[in-house]
This record gives structure tokens, sequence and C-alpha cells, in this order.
């Protein structure tokens, strides 16, 4: 019996093998739904970008530029005023985080009537905190074509026959262990790893938020928090040196209230900066007009 149940065995990890190579020849490139879906959540962030400089340099009337897509990863706005380019980075990443863009990318500042590059940087620089290319450099005035580009997906989507292949690889594969832990002899049991795990614990500089019972640790000293300021510290915390937009804030921590206010996410940080003010290496900052960030800063000790 031991003989047929390896043989049986053998055939189902054969069959296994043909599909999985037939559902990797098979992979499709994104559909067109899913690029249009990006294209328009690309557009959206880079119209909201450019609002929000022009606004910034007291323009809030004029009428804002088509975004032009000059391939799949690409756009460019057209800004007709100087803006000011030390504002680009956070509000540009603020508007993608908002749409829900997460991949990499390159900006490019280019001069309108010959279309070269005055400025830019890449993403890099934000997320690692580095000092931003061509900050602090002189920007004439004039007119400049704001330019991202994405790097391409690397994950596109399966199509539905493709998962049909998949599942029926997995029940296959699932039917050859079977047949081989019926001919294989009983094995000692393994124990489980009993060891608690705090993942309701999160930790950022030197102070450490418990999710579950709503509890700060912060220079020693324990506070109780409400629910509201346990979920904006945890947005802070899990974020450290991000910035997070107003608008962002309010939709991830009072959308489930139904009526949001403004101002409640002024006086909520202003709670937690008392709470935080025994922590030496954390301090939330506000950038004008933006929003907020938890700035996480080495301590005399050299440790984040």
């Amino acid at each position: 019996m031991g003989k047929l149940n390896r043989i049986i065995a053998i055939i189902l990890v054969l069959l296994t093998g043909l599909l999985f190579v037939q559902f990797v020849r098979s992979s499709p490139n994104p559909t067109q739904a899913d690029q249009n879906r990006f294209a328009e959540k690309a557009n959206l962030a880079l119209r909201r970008t450019a609002h929000r400089l022009l606004a910034a340099a007291g323009d809030s009337t004029s009428r804002i530029s088509p975004v032009q897509q000059t391939d799949a990863n690409t756009f460019q706005i057209r800004l007709n005023q100087t803006f000011d380019y030390r504002q680009l980075p956070d509000v540009l990443q603020a508007s993608l985080r908002l749409h829900g863009v997460t991949r990499p990318y390159d900006v490019a500042i280019l001069n309108c009537s010959d279309g070269k590059i005055e400025l830019g940087y890449t993403v890099l620089d934000v997320t690692k905190k580095q000092k931003v290319a061509c900050t602090g450099r002189e920007q004439a005035k004039g007119c400049y074509n704001l330019q991202i580009r994405f790097t391409a997906s690397e994950t596109p989507p399966q199509t539905a026959s493709a998962w049909w292949m998949m599942a029926f690889g997995s029940l296959l594969t699932a039917l050859v262990f079977t047949v081989l832990r019926r001919s294989s002899p009983p094995k000692e049991p393994i124990i489980p790893d009993s060891t608690p795990h705090d993942d309701h614990q999160l930790h950022f500089g030197n102070s450490s938020l418990d999710t579950t019972n709503l509890t700060l640790i912060s220079g020693g000293q324990v506070h109780n928090l409400t629910y509201r300021e346990a979920k904006l510290l945890r947005l802070f915390g899990g974020n450290p040196n991000q910035l997070l937009e107003r608008d962002f804030i309010l939709k991830s921590v009072w959308e489930d209230e139904g009526i949001i206010v403004g101002r409640s996410v002024d006086v909520f940080v202003s709670r937690l900066r008392k709470l935080l003010q025994d922590d030496p290496t954390l301090k939330i900052v506000a950038v004008h007009g933006v929003g907020y960030r938890l700035e996480s800063r080495p301590n005399a000790s050299g440790t984040a």
C-alpha cells in the first residue's frame, strides 16, 4: 500500500509542477482598468499639490492647468506662477499618501520654455529624512512644469483563470502532502511556542503605548489615555518623522464619528505634547498649513 501511495504522490507532484509552469507563463500584465485607476489617483494628487503650492504663493483664484500624462508612469502639471520649492516635498508626499499612491517616484522641475530640468529630487530624500536635493538654490521667477515619474509596478494583478490555476495547484499540493503523510511513519508531536507576543505594544523614542489598555509610558511616567488620544498617538507613533496632513489625521482618527471638527486635531495634539514632555527624544511639530510630524530624535546615548 505504501508503494502505491508513493506512486500517486509522484504523479501529483508532476501535475502540480506542470500547472506551476503554466501559471508563471500566463501571468498577465496590469489590466487597463488598474492602470486607469492609478492614473486617476496620481492626477488628483498632482492637482492637489499644485493647488497647495499656488495657494501658499498667494494665488487662490487662477485656473489650475490639467495634468498631462506623457507615458504610463510619468505625469506633468504646469505652474504659471513661481512657487516655494522648499514646500514641495512634504506637500506632494502628503497628497500621494492621501490618495493611496505608494509607488516610488522621482520629481523634476522643468522650465516651460525649453523643457530643461531646473530642480529635482527623489522620494528617498523624503522617506529617509535626507536633505532634499536642490533645496536652498536660487529659483528664478517664471513658468515651470512639475513632473513626477513613478517606478513601474512590479506586482501585476492576476486574471481569474490564473487564480483558478493557482487554486487547483494548491489543492494538488495538499493532496501530495496528505498521501505522503499517510505513507510515512508517525513523528513526534511538535510543541507550539507559548512565548507571549506584545502585538499591542508600540514603541517610539523612549516611550511605549499599550493600545489594549490605553496607557502611555513616557519618561518613567504612566498615563491613562482616552480612546481618541490613544488612536491619535498610535497614528503618530506608527509614522515617526513622517508629515501627517491634517485631512489625513481627521480621516484616520475621527471619521467614525460622522461629524468631523477640524479644531479637534489641535486640541488633541496639545494634550499629547503634554503627555510626551518627559521624553526628550520626541516632539510633535506643526507644519503650517499642512499638518503635524512626530519627530523622533537620538537621545544622549546616541540611540533613537
